[in-house]
C-alpha cells in the first residue's frame, strides 16, 4: 500500500511539472511576442520605441504604394460611402452657417 502511494505521488509530481512546462512554453510561444508589441506601444515615451514605430509605419506606407491596388474593392466602396457622408455633413454645416448669418 505504501509503495502504491509513493508511485502515485511521484507520478502526480511528474505530471504537474510537465503541465507547468507545457503551459509555460505555450504562453511564451503564443503570447510572448504579442506582449512585447504591447509593451512597445505602452512605452511610447522612449525615443527608440517611437523611432521603431515611425519606421514601421513608413515601411508599411512604402509597401502599400508599391502595390498596384492599395484598397480592395470592398474597402473602396466603404471609403467612398464614408467620403459621401462626410461631404454631406460639411454641406449641412455650410448651409446652417449661411442660414444663421442671415
Amino acid at each position: 500500500m505504501n509503495e502504491n502511494i509513493k508511485n502515485f505521488i511521484i507520478k502526480l509530481i511528474a505530471i504537474t511539472i510537465s503541465i507547468i512546462i507545457i503551459i509555460n512554453i505555450l504562453f511564451n510561444v503564443l503570447l510572448g511576442e504579442r506582449l512585447d508589441k504591447i509593451d512597445d506601444l505602452i512605452s511610447l515615451s522612449d525615443s527608440n520605441t517611437r523611432e521603431k514605430i515611425k519606421n514601421k509605419i513608413r515601411n508599411e506606407l512604402e509597401n502599400g504604394l508599391d502595390k498596384e491596388k492599395i484598397f480592395s474593392d470592398q474597402d473602396k466602396i466603404l471609403i467612398y460611402k464614408l467620403y459621401k457622408k462626410i461631404k454631406k455633413e460639411f454641406k449641412d454645416i455650410e448651409e446652417n452657417n449661411l442660414d444663421n448669418n442671415n
